[in-house]
């Protein structure tokens, strides 16, 4: 009993950094010697594993128009960011803004492991927790009534590099909303 014990430390100790290199944290973090994680929400599952959720962004929502730029890390993407690397192409949709915002609820509702946080008739923001290790990716849809014009940004909260999976995310939104018949 002892020795699966010590067994299962070591591979959740090995799974945690092989989790800190791939969010950019490095194993010095873990040691207190280097470069200290973003602030960390610990969800704990029974069983004693723990997931990281990390903490809602300060900088949410719709200023002037714009929602909030991507940071410089590569896990960000953003319909109305200006570099190639965080750039994905906004969205013309038919109908109300309103209307848009319900098909982009049903969408996102129809994926697993989402929360609807906060909805009016032109702004939408969403929370995707990944299902391993419960990381979780902020999602923002705003529909600007003058140009019909839906714009989106989707964040991942730790960690530097997200392995293309916003990137995804809004790609596979877009497609739903395409069968809805809500873009154009």
């Amino acid at each position: 009993m002892y020795k699966l014990r010590v067994f299962r430390s070591i591979l959740i100790l090995g799974i945690v950094c092989l989790i800190a290199a791939f969010c950019g944290w490095g194993v010095p973090a873990f040691a207190g010697t280097g470069p200290v994680a973003p602030e960390l929400t610990a969800i704990t599952l029974p069983g004693g594993i723990a997931l990281f959720a990390g903490k809602k962004p300060t900088n949410l929502g719709v200023q002037e128009g714009k929602l909030a730029p991507c940071p410089n890390s590569p896990n960000c993407v953003s319909s109305q960011s200006s570099d190639a690397a965080h750039q994905v192409e906004a969205m013309t949709y038919r109908g109300s803004a309103a209307d848009a915002i319900a098909s982009i609820k049903t969408a996102i509702q129809s994926l697993p492991k989402t929360k609807v946080v906060t909805e009016t008739s032109t702004y939408l923001y969403a929370e995707f927790t990944s299902a391993l290790m419960g990381f979780v990716d902020d999602v923002e849809f705003y529909c600007d009534e003058a140009t019909q014009t839906l714009h989106v940004r989707s964040a991942s909260r730790l960690g530097y590099s997200d392995a293309g999976v916003n990137r995804k995310r809004v790609e596979t939104l877009r497609a739903k909303l395409w069968e809805a018949g809500t873009l154009t």
